[in-house]
C-alpha cells in the first residue's frame, strides 16, 4: 500500500465490532497509534513488524498533546508508511478525528476515514436501550458534558433522548440544569462504563437519583437520559448471558485458544489469554522425514492430537512425497484430531468412545496387530501408554517427534498479572498447560482459584502438582470443558 494515514474507528469496546475494512487495514499497517478507548486486542491484527504506539488520553493524563499526535502521524506517513490512527468508537463523533484530518490535509498527506460503531450505538445494542423508538422518541441528541456552561440547555435539555459523552464527573450539575429547565426529575437515566465489554457496568436511575448513584463509577462512561431507558428491563440481553462478568483464564497455546475462547465469549465471559505453552517444530526433523519417506510401509497412522496432524502434514509438504503414498488406516484420539484429519479429505478408520489413550487402545482391541507397522507422530514429551501397549500386542511401533511444547518467555511475570486479582475460573486443556504454569508461579499461587480440567489425565497431573480441580469435563473436548465451566459458574 502507498503512503497513507487511515483514521479508523475501533468501535465501542468489543473487538469483534470493528468493521471488516478496519480489520483489513490494520492487517497492512506499518504503524498503529492507538487511544485509551481502543481495545488493545485489536493490536494483534497488525503485522509483527508494525510499530504500536500508545497516544491515549485520559482525564488529566495525556500521553501526547493533540498537536504532537498530528505531528507523529505526519512524520510516519512521510517515511512512506501505512499509518493507522486507531480511535475508540468513531473518529468523527467526539473523537477529534476532524482535527487530525485537517492537519493531514494541511500537510498534503493522503488520508482516509474508516467509520466505527460509535459508543452510544454500542450501548444501545448491549444494554437493550434503543436510542429511538416509535412509542417514545424519534430524535436523539449527542452532547459532550465536559463543559457544562457551554451547552444551551434551554434547547438541548428537552431532547427526547439525550446522550452525554464525557459527562460522568459533571453529571450532578448537568442534571440540575436539565431539571431547572423543565425536565422531569423522574425522567429515566442511566450511565454505562466500558460498553460492549464483558466488564460492562450499568447504573440505572432517574435524573434526580442518578447523580448520587454514580459516586463510585469511574470514566470512561456515557450517560443516556430519556424514556427509552425504561425498555432496558425488557430488552437487555448482554448482561443476562450466563457467564456475563466472569473472568476466565484460557491457558492453551495462542494459536489454539480461539476454539475455547470464542465459545466462552459467546456466553458473556471475559476471556484472559494466558498461554502456558508454545508449540514449536521438532528439534530434529530427520526422524519424521525418514518415517514419511517410508510411508507406504505402515499399516496404521495414529494421531493423538490435532498438532500431530498439523506438523506431520507440514513435513510431508516440505519433502518429495504427498498423501498418495499413504496406504495406512488412520486412527484419531478424539473429535478435534479427527476434524484435522478430515480437513485433508481423509477418512478416520478408528476412534475411541472416550477421548483418552485408554479408550483408543480399547478401540484397537478388535484389530489384529501382530506384525503390523504403526507410525505415531506426536509431541516430544508424551505418555508412553499407547506405543507400549501396541507393541505388547505385536505391532512394530515407530514413535517420532512431530512437534514439541515449551513454556513461553516471561510466563511467570504474565501469570502474576493475570492472577491478581484472582479470576473466576482457570481452565486447563492438557497436562503441559498445568505443569508449565505450576513451574512458573507455584501451586500456591493457584490456591483458591476454581480450576476446570478437560479430562482425567489433565486432572491427575494437576492434583499430583498440588492444584485442586473444582470440576472436570464429562466429555473430554472443548465443548465438554465449556459445559463444565457453565456448571461451575452458572
Amino acid at each position: 500500500m502507498p503512503m497513507k494515514v487511515y483514521l479508523v474507528g475501533a468501535g465501542p469496546g468489543d473487538p469483534e465490532l470493528i468493521t471488516v475494512k478496519g480489520r483489513r487495514i490494520l492487517q497492512q499497517a506499518d504503524a498503529v497509534l492507538y487511544d485509551h478507548l481502543a481495545n488493545v486486542a485489536l493490536l494483534g491484527l497488525a503485522p509483527p513488524h508494525a510499530e504500536r504506539l500508545y497516544v491515549g488520553k485520559k482525564k488529566s493524563a495525556h500521553q501526547f498533546s493533540q498537536e504532537e499526535i498530528c505531528a507523529l502521524l505526519i512524520e510516519r506517513a512521510r517515511r512512506g508508511w501505512t499509518v493507522v490512527r486507531l480511535k475508540g468508537g468513531d473518529p468523527f463523533i467526539f473523537g477529534r478525528g476532524g482535527e487530525e484530518a485537517e492537519a493531514l490535509a494541511d500537510a498534503s498527506i493522503p488520508f482516509e476515514i474508516v467509520p466505527g460503531v460509535t459508543t452510544p450505538l454500542g450501548i444501545a445494542a448491549y444494554t437493550g436501550v434503543p436510542l429511538t423508538h416509535r412509542d417514545h422518541t424519534s430524535a436523539v441528541t449527542f452532547v459532550t458534558g465536559h463543559d457544562v456552561e457551554a451547552i444551551d440547555w434551554v434547547n438541548i435539555g428537552h431532547a427526547a433522548t439525550l446522550v452525554i459523552f464525557m459527562g460522568l464527573t459533571t453529571f450532578p450539575e448537568i442534571a440540575r440544569q436539565l431539571i431547572a429547565h423543565g425536565r422531569s426529575p423522574g425522567t429515566p437515566a442511566m450511565a454505562v462504563r466500558w460498553a460492549t465489554r464483558p466488564d460492562q457496568q450499568t447504573v440505572v436511575g432517574t435524573l434526580a437519583s442518578l447523580p448520587a448513584m454514580l459516586a463510585g463509577m469511574k470514566p470512561p462512561a456515557t450517560i443516556i437520559v430519556g424514556e427509552v431507558v425504561r425498555l432496558r428491563g425488557k430488552l437487555d440481553w448482554f448482561e443476562r448471558l450466563p457467564l456475563f462478568g466472569k473472568r476466565i483464564v484460557v491457558t492453551r497455546a495462542r494459536e489454539q485458544a480461539d476454539a475455547l475462547a470464542s465459545r466462552l465469549s459467546a456466553l458473556g465471559a471475559g476471556l484472559i489469554e494466558l498461554p502456558t505453552i508454545e508449540i514449536r517444530p521438532p528439534a530434529d526433523c530427520a526422524p519424521l522425514d525418514r518415517a514419511i519417506g517410508h510411508l507406504t510401509t505402515y499399516d496404521w497412522l495414529v494421531f493423538t492430537s490435532a498438532n500431530g496432524v498439523r506438523f506431520f502434514l507440514e513435513r510431508l509438504d516440505a519433502g518429495e512425497h504427498d498423501l498418495r503414498q499413504l496406504r495406512a488406516k488412520i486412527c484419531a484420539i478424539g473429535p478435534a484430531t479427527r476434524a484435522a484429519v478430515e480437513a485433508l479429505h481423509l477418512k478416520v478408520d478408528l476412534m475411541g468412545k472416550e477421548y483418552v489413550a485408554e479408550s483408543l487402545l480399547e478401540a484397537f482391541a478388535a484389530h489384529p496387530l501382530a506384525g503390523k507397522r504403526v507410525l505415531l507422530p506426536r509431541a516430544a514429551v508424551a505418555r508412553d501408554l499407547v506405543p507400549t501397549e501396541l507393541a505388547r500386542r505385536g505391532a512394530h511401533v515407530d514413535v517420532v517427534e512431530a512437534y514439541r511444547t515449551v513454556a513461553p518467555e516471561h510466563l511467570a511475570e504474565r501469570a502474576r498479572e493475570v492472577l491478581a486479582p484472582p479470576p473466576d475460573c482457570l481452565t486447563f486443556t492438557s497436562s503441559s498447560t498445568v505443569r508449565n504454569l505450576v513451574e512458573a508461579v507455584g501451586a500456591e499461587a493457584l490456591r483458591g482459584i476454581p480450576v476446570a480440567s478437560i479430562g482425567p489425565i489433565t486432572t491427575q497431573t494437576a492434583r499430583s502438582l498440588g492444584v485442586e480441580v473444582a470440576i472436570q469435563a464429562k466429555v473430554y473436548t472443548v465443548e465438554g470443558l465449556v459445559d463444565a465451566v457453565m456448571g461451575l459458574l452458572h
